[in-house]
């Protein structure tokens, strides 16, 4: 109760700030102001304070092949345009594709207000039945792909990697800041040795911009990590974990073919028009109530 008498008390001092005629005259300190005040209100509300902000979002591929390349693909598109329904903008920051489109792995950033609190339930393994177009006899196929959502870190330095848990590899990479610049080796690959956590990026044109933005991730993968210890030990699973990407961990599945329907296996919600999800990327029943 006194902590949220703090709270509301320096929520009061920022606001009071907000209404001072100059407060515009330093636009890095008005943003900053602004970011705080969310935070604030978030905390008041009992929000984790990285639910107002932006989400990394990583799809693997798993058991089921060319379908389950494929399936990544069709999810990350849905996911583009659930974005894009919000108003929210996405920033490919690494893929691994096949030779017919699909991704081994695929990661993104989603920049906008509430991005990570809307969509952090959407980690964990989603499954996908169908009559598979890589098989000749159109037999019908079941394939999974892992979700996993992260926060986006606003500064390095929040959870602390020692120096010697650290592994930096560099590679040439196959965006912007590859093959069309000197052909530099400018995709970074960054690996927590003691939780054998790994991240590359290769979106930016130089090294440091690739390492900065890797390590903001690799340090969100690793809160992810502790905060899911945290719960496991107080046996409370909010967040969900990183499991084996096959039958039986699925939290949502995709079904064309019998019928067809998706179904949250969380909360036993249940879409017939499949289209309006992957298509249009009409996740508001799916999500809200997950």
């Amino acid at each position: 109760m006194e902590k949220e008498k703090d709270l509301k008390k320096e929520l009061e001092i920022l606001e009071k700030e907000m209404l001072k005629g100059d407060f515009w005259q330093d636009k890095e300190r008005a943003q900053s102001v602004l970011q705080q005040i969310q935070e604030k209100k978030a905390e008041i509300e009992g929000k984790d304070k990285y639910d107002i902000g932006n989400a990394i979002i990583t799809i693997f591929s798993g058991a089921g092949g060319l379908d389950a390349e494929d399936f990544s693909k069709i999810l990350y598109k849905m996911y583009y345009k659930f974005a894009e329904n919000q108003g929210w903008k996405i920033f490919l920051l690494h893929k691994n594709e096949n030779e017919h489109g699909g991704f081994r792995n695929i990661t993104f950033e989603v920049k906008g207000n509430g991005a990570y609190g809307e969509l952090k339930n959407e980690s964990g393994v989603h499954r996908l039945v169908r009559l598979s177009p890589f098989n000749a006899n159109q037999k019908r196929h079941t394939s999974f792909s892992m979700v996993e959502v992260i926060p986006k870190f606003k500064k390095i330095g929040e959870v602390k990697i020692e120096d010697d848990d650290l592994k930096v590899e560099f590679s040439r990479s196959s965006g912007p800041g590859g093959q069309n610049v000197n052909k530099r080796d400018t995709a970074v690959r960054l690996v927590h040795i003691s939780s054998d956590i790994s991240v590359r990026i290769d979106s930016e044109r130089t090294q440091n911009a690739n390492k900065e933005k890797a390590m903001s991730i690799l340090e969100a993968k690793l809160y992810k990590k502790l905060k899911e210890e945290q719960l496991e030990k107080e046996d409370i699973s909010k967040i969900s974990k990183i499991t084996s990407i096959e039958w039986g961990n699925q939290i949502r599945s995709y079904v064309f073919h019998p019928y067809q329907m998706i179904k949250d296996h969380r909360s036993g919600v249940e879409i017939r028009d499949i289209n309006k999800v992957i298509e249009d990327g009409e996740l508001g029943d799916l999500i809200n109530k997950a």
